[in-house]
């Protein structure tokens, strides 16, 4: 986009010294190779360079043999070093290019304000001119690595002082052109010290002494010059020199300076003071106005202090600068100014800078007859004024750096503070400060300060609850808490109920002149028209921060250009940033931009399964929506490939590919921690899809996410999806997607002890797969409903459908499904007591598990191998197993099964005598039982541990141990485990003394072992 500024972090400063800034940060790149590589790809961005280019700048002529690695070892190390040095410095061809823009690199910027300077000239902008000049020439801080670059980088550096020299013959032409000649002569005589052959500086020096009435001084200076040129070069003057020393020599009235407008600054009478009043209730930002006051305080330098305000509409820049103008109003006694700039105005159009000069002047009291009638003549008076006086200057409103930089001038004692709604990263050398939302216990106390302590004071969760819908943004608190001042029978809690609909919070949040919504829109329409679409579309992404990636996705471009749109909107505050390449919304922009394309989606279907079409013109918006769903599925096919190998997919010849860039996918590790971050954004893709009525995204989308979320033990979540999965496939009509669908609610479903439910779905997908003739679903559905069956202790029925789950998906090749159900079925053998077949089956799935790397069903083999091993009384080879198992552990299984991992670990480390680690990981183990929300887990680890507390003497624990199993087992009809219970609490309750109890438990789980066939003996 080029109406979009590109703004980055990383700012380089090669023009003297190298330095490296990432924001207030040094980056220290390396050593001298380092900086001497970088510099020279700085030198030309955007070009390619070969390696022996970089190898002469590096080492002139005495390269080493290595020099070539040593330069390749060098960039590599410099996109360790600087933050997105990777897409900074890329491999092409021979070489390497620098992607920095001209923003970024000083030297860019020198050349920029070179460039502008000369086009303001050409148009007879000659104060704009000047002042770009001034900000060019700042930037020079001496020589190319301070001159110590070598030969090569000497060479370019002596073509960069040749452009430097003749900005400042160009600027010092421009001066006199406006009238200056005596001030001049000290700083041409220093130039001419340093560069005496420049014939320009000293026919410039010459006009000066003869504009200031020393024309003999001026006769002399041409004569000095003359003989140093013949001593030097042996040779005269130049023709234009001559020229000039004739026309002194006949006083040639061609050489007097040229009329200005104004001859002289004005001086004010009294005091003049436009500021607005200061809030008596200005609340909290305490932090921010030290820093500004600090640096007003300990700034060096001849001024103009600029300190630069930028936030968000609405997040009190200008209250916070006139608190800050008041405070250091008697440190600027001439004057202090206000003036509104208009940069995001309702129905107005930003001043100019020559209007802007006007009304200052006027503000002042500068008779009308003195102010010139051209924009140039009144910004040359209010700089000439500026410069003579100590005031203070606030431009509030400004819509960029443009609209303030021909205003100001140095040397000047004025203070300026600058507000604006863009971060104003080309206003040189100004202090910035940057408003976010404010802290809580802020907000709560504005609200307070507007409402009154006492009304506050009686409702405070409603107030805390009020602060947090208005976003803690200055202007929302003041707002709502303004209309409940009006409204003295509204509670606070009422507000509140009606700021919860996100629909029309905006609009409750209006008062009179003041309105949250008018705030952002003039933010938004100040955009270019590509961006406005692209702050629309970025307006329907789900998650809470969107990264490159997802956002190239939904506006339909590169990830690279997205950071750019990004960048742009975060720079303009329409946008925030807590982590680097992650952007979010404040939640009421965030509602404003959804506003703005609200009534898209489409509404739920109509009982006959007909979906209401889109409204009119949202056709963009739902091809940004779908593009964005195909990136999730794409990326999650990835991510789950490597995670999950083997897992079973589904025919996707009908849907199109994305045509995204992804994010690196390409390792475990990498494929992992995507997923995790991104785990809430999924879960909101999918419930995007079914609000827009695209029924195949939700079901394709959640049989991928539905992973993910098994891994981290979030089943509600888990369960809640697939149900919303089978909808959408029951409305599509398709019967694959369906089956894929009803399986994993019936995964879920017996997670959560869901188990008669979770029967049903199963059955149901059964029949489906048969119908369908999908071996593979048959196989899996088949297996998940013995599972079912297993978990309430009819394993008589179990057995046949978990051997023939196990034969098909042999059949089939599908190690992984045939891995999962070999578990299965070694923990049926292990609750049935039938150990030695138990160690077979896990044995068969650990070894399947490894050969496909599929580390978590490994790892779910080796607890049940532990499990079947600690049956046989095998304590040691069970303590070997649980060993590799939590080695392997990780991340790889949910809370809920590590915690039985460590629960086993304990039991066989107290059984080999090691009790504090037996003690340590009962205690480890307990906490992830507490919050994995698993009832079957919860049943077993809770009758584990019971029955380590019993061996040890705590029978008061195990007792509340067997009794939390029992509840959590009956609950659910986990048959096996709450017989373990029962058998449990009469054990801890034999040991204290209650037999009559003790012995009704025992008989309670002595029938319930017979009844599922369970010998006894074989009961723990």
């Amino acid at each position: 986009m080029d109406e979009v500024a590109e703004t980055h972090r990383v700012q380089f400063r090669i023009l003297g010294s190298f330095e490296c800034w990432d924001g207030t940060d040094r980056i220290r790149v390396g050593g001298p190779v380092h900086e001497k590589v970088l510099v020279t790809l700085l030198l030309e961005p955007q070009r390619v360079l070969p390696v022996f280019r970089l190898v002469e700048a590096a080492w002139d002529e005495n390269a080493p043999a290595t020099a070539a690695h040593q330069v390749r070892k060098a960039v590599a190390e410099l996109r360790q070093r600087i933050p997105g040095g990777r897409d900074l410095i890329v491999t092409e061809g021979p070489g390497y290019r620098a992607l920095t823009t001209p923003a970024q690199v000083d030297l860019g910027r020198f050349t920029e304000g070179l460039k502008q300077a000369r086009t303001a000239t050409v148009a007879g902008q000659s104060a704009y001119a000047m002042t770009t000049l001034r900000e060019a020439l700042a930037l020079w801080r001496g020589p190319l690595l301070a001159g110590t670059g070598g030969s090569v980088l000497s060479a370019a550096s002596a073509a960069l002082e040749e452009r430097r020299l003749t900005a400042v013959e160009q600027l010092f032409d421009l001066r006199l052109a406006t009238g200056e000649d005596s001030e001049l002569i000290g700083e041409l005589r220093e130039f001419i010290d340093a560069h005496p052959l420049r014939e320009t500086l000293r026919g410039q020096l010459m006009l000066a002494l003869f504009r200031s009435g020393r024309q003999a001084d001026a006769l002399e200076e041409y004569a000095k010059v003359r003989d140093f040129l013949i001593d030097e070069l042996g040779i005269g003057p130049g023709d234009a020199l001559s020229e000039l020393h004739n026309a002194v020599l006949r006083n040639s009235p061609e050489l007097a300076a040229p009329q200005q407008s104004v001859a002289v600054p004005f001086t004010p009478e009294g005091k003049p003071s436009t500021l607005p009043y200061d809030l008596r209730d200005f609340t909290g930002r305490e932090e921010e106005v030290s820093d500004l006051l600090g640096f007003v305080e300990e700034a060096p330098g001849s001024g103009p202090l600029i300190v630069a305000i930028d936030g968000m509409g609405g997040s009190g820049k200008t209250s916070l600068a006139v608190r800050a103008a008041h405070q250091l109003a008697e440190s600027y006694p001439d004057a202090q100014l206000y003036i509104d700039l208009r940069g995001f105005t309702p129905d107005g159009r930003p001043l100019t800078a020559g209007a802007a000069a006007e009304a200052l002047l006027r503000m002042l009291g500068v008779p009308g007859d003195r102010i010139p009638d051209d924009a140039d003549g009144r910004i040359a008076l209010w700089r000439r004024t500026m410069s003579t006086h100590r005031m203070l200057l606030l431009l509030d409103n400004v819509v960029d750096d443009s609209q303030v930089r021909p205003l100001l001038i140095s040397p000047t004692e004025t203070l300026v503070l600058v507000t604006s709604r863009a971060l104003l990263v080309d206003l040189d050398a100004a202090h910035t400060v940057s408003l976010g939302v404010m802290p809580p216990s802020d907000s709560v106390a504005l609200v307070e300060g507007v409402l009154g302590r006492t009304r506050a004071e009686n409702e405070p969760e409603a107030v805390a609850q009020l602060a947090e819908l208005c976003g803690h943004l200055p202007l929302a608190l003041r707002i709502a808490a303004a209309r409940l001042r009006k409204r003295p029978r509204w509670t606070v809690r009422y507000l509140v109920d009606r700021l919860r609909d996100d629909a029309h919070r905006l609009a409750e949040l209006n008062s009179g002149e003041r309105s949250v919504e008018v705030t952002l829109r003039l933010s938004y329409e100040g955009l270019a028209s590509e961006t406005r679409e692209a702050f629309r579309f970025l307006g329907q992404y789900p998650g809470d921060e969107i990264n490159t990636y997802a956002a190239g996705a939904l506006l339909g471009i590169s990830a690279r250009e997205a950071e750019e749109v990004l960048e742009y909107l975060l720079d303009m505050h329409l946008l925030q940033q807590h982590e680097s390449g992650r952007y979010a919304f404040h939640d009421l922009v965030r509602s404003f931009a959804q506003n703005l394309s609200r009534g898209g989606a489409l509404r739920p279907p109509q009982t006959d399964g007909e979906q209401r079409p889109a409204a009119d013109g949202d056709d963009q918006i739902r091809r940004a929506v779908g593009r964005l769903l195909d990136f999730a599925l794409a990326a999650t096919d990835l991510a789950c490939d490597l995670l999950f190998p083997g897992r079973a997919g589904i025919d996707r010849s009908e849907h199109p590919t994305s045509a995204a860039e992804l994010p690196a996918l390409g390792t475990v590790e990498q494929a992992r921690d995507w997923l995790e971050r991104e785990q809430d954004s999924l879960l909101a893709a999918v419930s995007l899809a079914d609000r827009w009525g695209m029924d195949r995204h939700v079901g394709l989308l959640a049989a991928n996410v539905v992973f993910p979320l098994d891994l981290r033990g979030r089943l509600e979540e888990f369960r809640e999806l697939a149900r919303v999965a089978v909808a959408a496939s029951r409305r599509l009509g398709d019967d694959a997607l369906l089956r894929l669908s009803l399986s994993n609610l019936a995964v879920a479903c017996w997670k959560l002890g869901r188990l008669t439910e979770g029967i049903e779905m199963s059955e149901e997908a059964l029949a489906l797969a048969i119908r369908l003739d999908d071996r593979r679903g048959e196989a899996k559905d088949t297996g998940v409903l013995g599972l079912l069956l297993s978990t309430l202790g009819r394993y008589d029925e179990a057995l046949p459908r978990l051997r023939q789950s196990i034969e098909i998906k042999r059949q089939l090749g599908a190690e992984r499904a045939e891995a999962e159900s070999l578990t299965n079925l070694s923990s049926l053998y292990a609750e049935w007591g039938r150990y030695p077949e138990a160690v077979e089956a896990a044995t068969r799935s650990v070894a399947l598990s490894r050969s496909i790397g599929s580390v978590d069903k490994e790892v779910e083999g080796l607890t049940d191998l532990a499990v079947a091993r600690i049956g046989l009384g095998e304590i040691a080879e069970a303590a070997e197993l649980l060993a590799r198992a939590r080695k392997l552990a990780g991340d790889v299984i949910s809370p809920a099964d590590l915690s039985l991992v460590l629960a086993l670990s304990a039991e066989v480390a107290d059984r080999l005598g090691e009790s504090a680690q037996a003690a340590a990981w009962v205690e480890a183990a307990l906490s992830l039982g507490d919050v994995s929300g698993v009832p079957m887990r919860e049943a077993a680890v809770g009758n584990i541990i019971g029955r380590f507390h019993t061996r040890n003497g705590r029978y008061s624990a195990a007792r509340e141990l067997h009794a939390r199993a029992h509840d959590a087992a009956s609950r659910i009809g986990y048959r096996a485990e709450e017989a373990r219970a029962l058998a449990g609490m009469a054990d801890a309750l034999e040991h204290l003394g209650e037999q009559g109890a003790a012995s009704a438990h025992r008989e309670s789980a002595r029938k319930a072992f017979d009844a599922m066939g369970v010998p006894t003996s074989q009961a723990a």
